[in-house]
């Protein structure tokens, strides 16, 4: 129900004529039908904060006894103090929001507190691990954490910056796929897409705020349930920007439906801010529309002459008939042997871990290769043969023509296959293209390469309907090709397939792009019940390791940079597609994982907090290299990229390590005097970023949700 009918509602209790009166008004004014997308907005939008202390003057809800299914009491209540009786911690609390008062006494083991959408919040950040294995590049953060709160205290640290968001929201399908005001939304819930348009539009909002607005895109991921209200909601909230929908296929097999059509694809919307627009890239020819469209690709040739059998015959080219040994395991060529006689009947035998192919045509006689025993392998060990698997119509070759292209530089070389063979791209203009809003590609399949992927990854954990790898990468690259150093949010990360497409493209091109992924702790509805039963809460141990984040997120893309799996095994499979090579390499970078947490305005004032607020200015100067983690006892300290400066008497020997650091591109200044800041802040030196604290932190940290 929306905010405004239960405001109604109440005034009916306290005066019968009164809300009848309203209520007339009220129904006057909905009738009324302006221009664009109408909706209840549906505050305050609550969040439950599980694990978080009980403090006097807090928010809080009275939880039902373990075990106990039901939704339990609703009402908001205050605490107005804490104290122990008979050994047990308890809290006295009062009603909110009522004329009557009622007040009752409740162990603080059965509260939880709840922040409202227009309640201040002081968030920090916990580390809770990290991988590294990228050297001094930037890292990618997973912050656990419900989003809006986390975006909120982004505006401190990327306000501007982020040059990418790819979000993949709820669906609201109605199957209990997300939660408003801690409450599954099922599909007999009459304002079921007013409530979602509200919680869409208040995130969208704030990550607005941390786009570049000069040069930056939103790309949302949905279905047709919401695809034509989400539409006209960008439109509003980014009035500057331009929007295009692209449809892409999912499930080629489709969903059936016994109604309706059986579903086989999903929509992106681009929305495209300043000079952003998709860039040329280089892409198969799956990609294209029409054949007029010039390939991207170098020409891969068949080794085995073609033709009609009686013009391509053995005992026409008897030097071109040998034999070649491929490997079972699909790590390409591992020999080939020498001519035999026209006399000789071809041997199979082979070595260990191999197969042997002679040039051996349909009809099953013989024909000859293109080139050489030789040259073949010359051409092997430069990565211009293709053999990924063991069949004569699987091994390819470039010839002349198209190796000249790439010893030119004609060609780029992306990567090398698991079979040695090279990945090129063209460096001409002319063959790199925007294809159209029809993607009906091979390894966008969300169940081959979204589930199986993230199988291979995790074994035996599940998460239900995780997209494919490759869609989200190929979706991220026509925006960040040319942006090495992007910086690409997702608050909606669920399995963390975007952190992972990011890395997949950094180790294309060298780049060192970081990822940003926020994603909450919740089970899923089923599991929910379940531990419900058990007699566990969400913020028990035994509750929060079945959590999303805890569960999917983090262990997946630990397991993508170390390559191996939660049980410390090397990962089955391969990469596939633009960049092939086994999933066990992992890749070279450094990630960290957060939890965000509810800081008090006294802790934060006298700096008890500061652990919980370091990670933000890390992150502020871009997550790269050593952190400031502890007030420093010089009363300054110099790290990678950013500077600390709490003791202004010390301000020349900071300003002259900042000088002599180089690279740095932050320096925070601690004080509430803001003439003394200006002075330190003219002798840094240029291009770097002063930024002041107040000695409280109460400013730099407070935010309000939706104020």
């Amino acid at each position: 129900m929306s905010r405004l009918t239960d405001l109604i509602l109440q005034a009916k209790v306290k005066d019968a004529d009164l809300g009848r009166e309203l209520e007339r008004e009220f129904k006057a004014l909905a009738s009324r039908r302006s221009f664009g997308l109408n909706f209840e907005r549906h505050t305050p939008e609550t969040v439950e904060l599980p694990g978080r202390p009980i403090r006097k003057g807090d928010k809080v809800r009275v939880l039902p006894p373990r075990g106990n299914t039901d939704k339990g009491d609703k009402r908001l209540w205050k605490v107005a103090r804490t104290n122990k009786v008979d050994g047990q911690r308890v809290a006295d609390l009062s009603l909110i929001g009522t004329d009557e008062p009622e007040a009752q006494t409740v162990p603080v083991e059965d509260l939880i507190v709840v922040a409202e959408f227009r309640d201040y919040i002081y968030p920090g950040l916990v580390s809770t691990g990290k991988v590294t294995r990228g050297g001094d590049k930037p890292f990618h953060t997973v912050i656990n954490g419900e989003n809006f709160h986390a975006l909120e205290a982004l505006t401190f640290t990327h306000r501007g910056k982020v040059d990418v968001i790819y979000i993949d929201p709820p669906y609201n399908t109605g199957a209990k796929d997300w939660k408003y005001n801690n409450d599954y939304v099922e599909g007999d819930d009459l304002y079921r897409h007013s409530k979602w348009l509200a919680f869409m539009e208040r995130r969208l909002k704030v990550a607005r705020a941390l786009m570049n607005p000069t040069n930056s895109t939103l790309i949302v991921s949905i279905d047709e349930k919401e695809f034509l209200r989400l539409g006209l909601l960008l439109e509003q909230v980014f009035p500057e920007g331009r929007v295009q929908m692209v449809s892409i296929l999912i499930n080629p097999k489709g969903q059936s439906r016994n109604d309706s059509f059986a579903r086989t694809d999903e929509y992106l919307f681009f929305v495209l801010l300043g000079e952003a627009k998709p860039a040329p890239t280089s892409l198969s020819d799956e990609w294209r529309a029409s054949d007029k469209q010039s390939s991207t690709d170098v020409y891969w040739q068949q080794l085995r002459r073609r033709g009609l059998r009686g013009a391509v015959r053995r005992e026409d080219r008897p030097g071109l008939f040998y034999p070649i040994f491929v490997n079972t395991d699909g790590s390409g060529l591992h020999s080939a042997g020498k001519p035999i006689p026209l006399n000789e009947e071809p041997s199979m035998e082979k070595p260990e871990g191999t197969e042997v192919l002679w040039p051996t045509r349909a009809d099953g006689s013989y024909g000859y290769w293109q080139v050489s025993h030789e040259r073949l392998m010359e051409l092997n060990n430069i990565g211009l043969v293709r053999a990924a698997k063991p069949s004569v119509g699987a091994i390819y070759y470039l010839k002349r023509g198209e190796a000249k292209k790439v010893e030119d530089g004609k060609f780029r070389i992306l990567g090398h296959r698991k079979d040695g063979s090279i990945i090129a791209e063209s460096i001409e203009g002319g063959n790199l293209f925007l294809p159209g809003t029809q993607w009906r590609i091979g390894s966008h399949n969300a169940g081959e390469y979204g589930t199986n992927t993230l199988t291979a990854l995790i074994p035996n954990r599940r998460f239900p309907f995780p997209k494919s790898l490759y869609a989200v990468e190929d979706a991220l690259r026509f925006s960040v090709s040319a942006k090495p150093d992007a910086t690409i949010l997702d608050f909606f990360s669920g399995s963390g397939t975007t952190s992972h497409a990011v890395m997949r493209l950094n180790k294309q091109d060298g780049g060192r792009r970081q990822c940003i992924s926020v994603t909450n702790n919740e089970v899923g509805a089923d599991e929910q019940r379940a531990l419900t039963k058990d007699k566990l809460r969400p913020g028990d141990d035994d509750w929060e390791k079945w959590g999303i984040c805890d569960y999917i997120t983090k262990p997946r893309i630990e397991a993508a940079i170390t390559g191996q799996t939660p049980d410390g095994k090397p990962i089955k499979g391969d990469y596939k597609f633009t960049d092939e090579f086994p999933m066990a390499k992992g890749f070279e970078e450094n990630a960290e994982f957060f939890t965000l947490t509810y800081e008090t305005p006294v802790s934060i004032g006298h700096n008890r907090a500061f652990a919980r607020i370091a990670p933000l200015l890390w992150m502020r100067a871009g997550s790269e290299g050593r952190r400031i983690d502890a007030l420093p006892d010089a009363g300054w300290d110099v790290v990678d990229t950013y500077g600390l400066l709490t003791d202004l008497d010390t301000a020349a020997p900071f300003t002259e390590a900042v000088e002599a650091a180089g690279g740095i591109r932050v320096a925070y200044i601690v004080t509430d005097d803001d003439r003394r800041f200006q002075s330190v802040a003219q002798r840094l030196p240029d291009g770097v970023e002063a930024v002041r604290l107040y000695e409280s932190y109460l400013t730099n940290f407070r935010f309000a949700m939706g104020r």
